[in-house]
């Protein structure tokens, strides 16, 4: 295992700030590996992953081998299976015959695996990085520094919340809070959701099971033009490959922006089959009359007020080109999550590589430093390597590469080509 040196002296490979499920991924997966001496720094007081969207039932959309390690090493001790397998739910497990683990459960598995980690440091927040003699020197508001060789952030995506809905009054939440808030929003007499995606269909499926107990009216308004499923078939899952990242990385910057922009429903669309489920629920509760409920499509939200407990939406349907407004005292953003840079990393913004838009230009290697070897980047890469970088399946990949960099030589085998298909000619 990873030595756990306490020594204000000691000098890090690398440091990982921040412990999602691809950080920690990369901590399992150097665990085991002793010519590297790493440590990870987690603000929160434990693992904690989408914990607002912990609803009966939902799950993840990504098979049970999509975890930490499987596709990086199916041997190792952190695998979903071996997990299983100590919780005493293996057997369970295979009757089921679902390969998509429960949210709630993955969560615990998480947990589990970084339980057993010694080079995890929670309740530690960073407030500066800076660049001292040749190593990077990370700082934390207890008064902690960690000095090491590299880093690797894996900070996250926070919350996006759209500009019309900046510094709004109330007690309007965003999806990713809706656990914690639900019995308070059962309580109004109207509740708007707005947004589109797994998230935004399972909270309005939650709602709408109990519409008929609670009395209130439901809104659920998206500015995508339909109500888009996850494209989930294979071929399609093909472009989770290293030969799409290398396809992907060799178009144009302009025309990989484009994409970016195409491709969201290859990773934030809706489960098909929860699509379905909804359209029967409201068939089942139409049967006893109209159910107090409004589904609008291509209608993106310009601006909104808050007064004496209820707020005001504006929206303008698109195709049509037509305003109208919405009243509602309740109000869930399900609007996504959008990559903000860390603001501890200003003092080595001369270090760091940017394109064009201003956002990090990550290197094959996932690297976005100028020495191309430094400081790399989990997740926030979608205008590099497209779908890849939010997908969970691709995280063991891309620490198995992260880690291939750090020593200098390969530890877990890096796939070339995976894919029948080509992208390119």
């Amino acid at each position: 295992m990873t030595a756990r040196p306490e020594a204000p002296e000691t000098t890090y490979d690398f440091v990982g700030v921040g412990l999602g499920p691809f950080n920690l991924g990369l901590a399992c997966l150097t665990e085991p590996i002793a010519e590297l001496n790493g440590v990870f720094l987690e603000s929160k007081p434990d693992f904690e992953w989408h914990a607002g969207m912990f609803l009966d039932g939902a799950h993840l959309q990504t098979p049970f081998m999509s975890d930490l390690v499987t596709l990086a090493d199916p041997t190792s001790p952190y695998s979903f299976l071996n997990y299983l397998k100590e919780k005493g739910r293996l057997y369970s497990f295979y009757i089921r015959e679902n390969f998509y683990p429960l949210r709630v459960e993955y969560d615990d598995y998480c947990r589990w695996a970084a339980s057993k980690l010694s080079c995890v440091r929670f309740s530690t927040t960073v407030t500066e990085v800076t660049y001292e003699d040749e190593l990077y020197v990370v700082r934390t508001t207890d008064g902690d520094t960690y000095r090491a060789r590299r880093l690797v952030l894996g900070t996250g995506t926070p919350p996006y919340i759209p500009d019309a809905c900046r510094g709004l009054a109330g007690d309007f939440i965003h999806n990713s809070r809706y656990v914690q808030n639900r019995a308070e929003l059962t309580k109004k007499k109207s509740i708007t959701l707005v947004g589109s995606g797994q998230s935004a269909a399972e909270i309005y499926y939650d709602l709408l099971g109990e519409i008929d107990v609670h009395g209130y009216q439901l809104n659920w308004v998206t500015r995508s033009p339909r109500f888009f499923p996850l494209e989930y078939t294979k071929l399609t899952l093909e472009m989770t490959s290293p030969e799409y990242i290398d396809y992907y990385r060799a178009l144009p910057e302009a025309t990989r922006y484009r994409l970016t922009a195409e491709q969201k429903g290859l990773f934030k669309g809706i489960d098909g089959d929860l699509i379905n489920e909804i359209f029967d629920l409201l068939y089942q509760k139409n049967l006893g009359g109209p159910v107090p409920t409004r589904l609008l499509t291509n209608s993106a939200l310009t601006d909104a007020r808050y007064q004496d407990g209820t707020y005001t939406l504006a929206f303008r349907q698109e195709e049509q080109g037509k305003d109208f407004e919405l009243r509602s005292d309740g109000l869930i953003l399900a609007t996504g999550y959008k990559y903000v840079e860390p603001e501890f990393l200003k003092p080595v913004r001369d270090r760091l590589r940017y394109d064009a838009q201003g956002n990090f230009d990550v290197g094959r290697n996932y690297a976005i430093d100028v020495t191309g070897q430094g400081v790399f980047l989990q997740n926030a890469g979608v205008h590099t390597h497209s779908i890849t970088s939010p997908d969970l399946g691709m995280g063991a990949y891309r620490n198995s590469y992260i880690i291939r960099e750090l020593l200098g030589r390969e530890y877990y085998p890096v796939e070339k080509t995976i894919a029948f298909q080509e992208f390119g000619v």
